[in-house]
């Protein structure tokens, strides 16, 4: 394997946002795994994010949650993929629409891209065990280069970008590396987040104060504890079903 290929999916702590494209084409994909197998279909789905056709868009977002990081697995593939989620950011593509389904979170698909890093950064907090699991070691390694692209958004004009960029950093800041930029998000954690409109980043904003030894009083997480368990989505609610293409037809096999 060509180094240039192999260094598109091993951990990285620059900051040097890697070429979007690169990422595509020089990572060796059918040597990484995903949630039903090679992932050699993973740079079809992530380039079809920024898609001109918002129901492709839709599509690919609902294929990055639910096979590059089904119920909130890291794996092989979610590696490079992360990169390249944190390489496109700044596209201007991304300020495209998606559809929602119902409970979905608002915004442009710059904010569920943001999202979507969040999640992953949640898998691999400090507070979470791996036993030197690969892709959760090779992702951590990765929390500046997140950050770093994630950040650039906490102040952004578009609400639900600004959002999604702060809870995105937050779980991040988890790392040695990053703790020092704990205080510079404290005000907008508390004055944005910690007033959002959703419940679930007003509830990550208090948590993370808390966790920060900062103050988190007057801020309201969610008003019912059992709003969410009693919901009345049905299946079909939600946004990413199993495609029906060889492969895909089983749960994964964890």
């Amino acid at each position: 394997m060509a180094d240039d290929v192999r260094d598109e999916h091993t951990p990285s702590s620059s900051l040097e946002l890697p070429n979007p494209n690169r990422v595509l084409t020089r990572t060796n994909w059918a040597a990484l795994r995903h949630a039903y197998g090679p992932a050699t279909d993973a740079p079809e789905m992530l380039g079809a994010l920024l898609n001109a056709d918002q129901s492709v868009r839709t599509r690919a977002l609902d294929d990055v949650h639910g096979i590059l990081h089904h119920q909130n697995t890291i794996y092989e593939a979610t590696v490079p993929a992360a990169r390249y989620m944190a390489a496109v950011l700044s596209d201007p593509r991304t300020l495209l629409p998606v559809d929602k389904a119902r409970g979905s979170f608002p915004g442009c698909m710059r904010a569920e891209l943001l999202t979507w890093i969040a999640s992953v950064a949640d898998g691999v907090r400090d507070a979470i065990a791996f036993d030197d699991y690969p892709p959760a070691v090779a992702m951590r390694g990765m929390r500046p280069l997140l950050f770093s692209a994630a950040s650039t958004y906490v102040d952004d004009i578009d609400r639900h970008v600004s959002e999604a960029a702060l809870a995105a950093c937050i779980p991040l800041l988890d790392d040695a590396r990053l703790v020092h930029h704990r205080a510079a998000l404290v005000p907008s954690v508390r004055e944005v987040l910690g007033t959002s409109e959703l419940w679930q980043h007003r509830e990550r904003a208090i948590d993370a104060l808390d966790d920060w030894g900062e103050d988190s009083s007057g801020l309201e997480g969610q008003r019912n504890p059992f709003l969410f368990c009693d919901t009345d989505l049905s299946r079909d609610d939600f946004p990413w079903h199993p495609a029906s293409s060889e492969g895909r037809h089983e749960e994964p096999p964890f």
